[in-house]
């Protein structure tokens, strides 16, 4: 009777392991978020100073066209999510998206879904003071294939940022296994063509030098008699 037990509780133990083995665990990102996070705080305007990424395809078209990206934040107290609207300079004119993102139960983690590549992205503001720079790191995982992309952003108030805060920065890329002779510092195109204009839609070109011009000698032709 007592062996009869004991097999019992050994096959037990061991239907238990078998399963503990066969079943997939899907294992949260463990990452840190800025402490005491207010959403509030982090809404308003931004400017996307610096970017890398783990995806080659993204960083070519970014080293393509390193722009500052004017981003807008706005979330309404009664929506579980917000939208961030971003406006840059490609291709001559002047482009406009809007993305909603979704809250988590994570303050200062985000998700968002990119159709376009069939894309969702866990975004996480991990270093922020709210009025001058803002740290971000985003997970994106491709389906059906798997793929997944790790990237870096800075954020700031202003179109620039202090030293400290750019080293800080590469710091937090290194940390996370991404070298930082990779980062890609985005270059204020706007005002440097039109200053502190961007219309979406609008065409931009740019300014041509006058050349000076040259005045023809009137030539007088000898009189023939």
């Amino acid at each position: 009777m007592m062996q009869g037990a004991v097999s019992a509780v050994s096959l037990l133990v061991l239907g238990s392991a078998w399963l503990v083995h066969t079943v997939p665990v899907l294992i949260e990102p463990f990452i840190l978020t800025q402490e005491n996070f207010h959403l509030a705080q982090f809404m308003g305007k931004w400017y996307e100073v610096a970017v890398v990424s783990t995806c080659p395809h993204y960083m070519q078209r970014k080293r393509g066209n390193p722009v500052i990206v004017a981003l807008e934040l706005q979330h309404v107290a009664s929506d579980g999510n917000f939208a961030m609207t971003a406006t840059s300079f490609r291709n001559g004119s002047c482009k406009l998206t809007s993305t909603d993102y979704g809250l988590t139960n994570t303050p200062g983690r985000f998700f968002h879904h990119i159709a376009r590549f069939g894309a969702d992205v866990d975004s996480f503001v991990v270093h922020c003071n709210y009025d001058e720079y803002a740290m971000v790191l985003l997970l994106s995982t491709e389906k059906p294939s798997g793929n997944k992309t790790t990237a870096f952003k800075l954020y700031s108030r202003a179109m620039s940022v202090r030293a400290t805060v750019l080293d800080d920065f590469k710091t937090l890329v290194r940390q996370h296994g991404v070298s930082d002779d990779a980062i890609i510092m985005n270059q204020n195109k706007e005002t440097r063509l039109f200053p502190g204009v961007c219309v979406p839609g609008e065409r931009v070109t740019q300014p041509v030098t006058a050349q000076p011009q040259r005045w023809k000698r009137n030539t007088v032709l000898p009189v023939v008699r």
